[in-house]
């Protein structure tokens, strides 16, 4: 590797900008993509590699390149201590995230409560501006509180996040949409909120309720169709009309 494509690879890497590294296996010579230009076949198998988190060697011209997927780590920033979140957590970080809880009320982000997680205690606003949410991060509000979820969900909003949730039912959900309106936003971006968060499965426990979450938060990721809800609408459409409850 040269000094000049390591200098670039640690600063995509310092930034969080999700980079492949190729390397022709005959002669060593690399490129990274997408800042250099690719012909077509590697540039497919470089995305490819970014969105499966997997490495693998394609063939171009009889010349084998090895494509190596250099990713931002998969955060799961959870606005909310509370039971939901202690079942969420420990099956987020099986799946590979890097879960922090943000919640400035004391009583509830505890190390009993939470043990070997990350806590913030500071305002969500100011949680999220200093984690700076990346294409690799998903945010879930959780603390059905608009004091507390609203500056998350402005700052979630205004981030390349791939996943943001929010709990609450759509009569909730509709009072929130009207919120968030009124501080700019505009249907589409809106419509990035998948609320009433997780996927339908009749969820009623703690755990069922994580168990969705994490499920939808896995199909967006991975791109699968997701559940219409019992309505009909699809999953993660912005419930801006009034709904019962």
């Amino acid at each position: 590797m040269t000094p000049e494509i390591l200098a670039r690879l640690l600063a995509d890497r310092a930034a969080g900008r999700p980079v492949a590294l190729l390397t022709r296996l005959t002669d060593g010579q690399q490129c990274l993509w997408p800042d250099d230009a690719c012909p077509g076949a590697l540039a497919e198998a470089a995305a490819a590699a970014l969105r499966d988190d997997q490495a693998r060697t394609v063939t171009l011209d009889g010349e084998p390149w090895f494509v190596h997927p250099h990713n931002p780590p998969l955060r799961l920033v959870v606005v909310g201590a509370v039971h939901i979140a202690q079942a969420l957590v420990p099956m987020a970080a099986r799946l590979g995230f890097a879960v922090t809880v943000v919640d400035p009320r004391r009583a509830f982000a505890t190390e009993e409560r939470f043990a070997g997680v990350t806590l913030r205690t500071d305002w969500p606003d100011e949680a999220l501006d200093a984690l700076r949410p990346d294409a690799r991060t998903a945010v879930v509000t959780l603390t059905h509180d608009p004091k507390l979820d609203d500056p998350a969900l402005d700052r979630a909003l205004k981030s390349p996040a791939f996943y943001i949730g929010a709990l609450g039912s759509r009569r909730t959900h509709a009072k929130r949409i009207a919120r968030l309106k009124e501080m700019g936003f505009d249907d589409a971006a809106l419509a990035r909120i998948h609320a009433p968060v997780g996927l339908d499965i009749a969820a009623v426990t703690a755990p069922e309720i994580a168990l969705s979450i994490l499920a939808e938060i896995v199909a967006v990721r991975r791109g699968a169709p997701l559940a219409a809800r019992r309505d009909g609408t699809p999953q993660g459409a912005a419930a801006s009309a009034p709904a019962a409850a």
